[in-house]
């Protein structure tokens, strides 16, 4: 189980940190950073921070059964391109389009 546990705003960055539980073994904690330059050119929202954060450490954690070798990542434009792409809002049909009007 992954858990957000919360974040810390640094010079260069902000820290977000997670608590990564296993049946088996003691909780184990790792960091991620997302550098503060992609936030102010608009790559990434503080709200979708932590999401973005999840995501990569889910990878690692898949990727190295669980057991990554490091606990400290930082996210890449890559990640973030990638979060971006599977998580932009789809083109379609505006609902609330306007009709036209009818004579009568």
């Amino acid at each position: 189980m992954v858990q957000f546990v919360g974040f810390e705003s640094k010079a260069l960055g902000r820290k977000y940190t997670f608590t990564v539980r296993e049946s088996s073994s003691e909780p184990r904690e790792f960091t991620l950073t997302i550098a503060n330059k992609a936030f102010n050119d608009h790559r990434v929202r503080y709200q979708d921070a932590p999401d973005v954060c999840s995501l990569k450490l889910r990878r690692e954690l898949a990727t190295n059964a669980n057991h990554p070798p490091g606990s400290h990542f930082d996210i890449t434009d890559i990640d973030l391109e990638d979060y971006r792409s599977t998580h932009s809002p789809r083109k379609g049909r505006n609902t609330y389009d306007r009709k036209t009007m009818e004579d009568f």
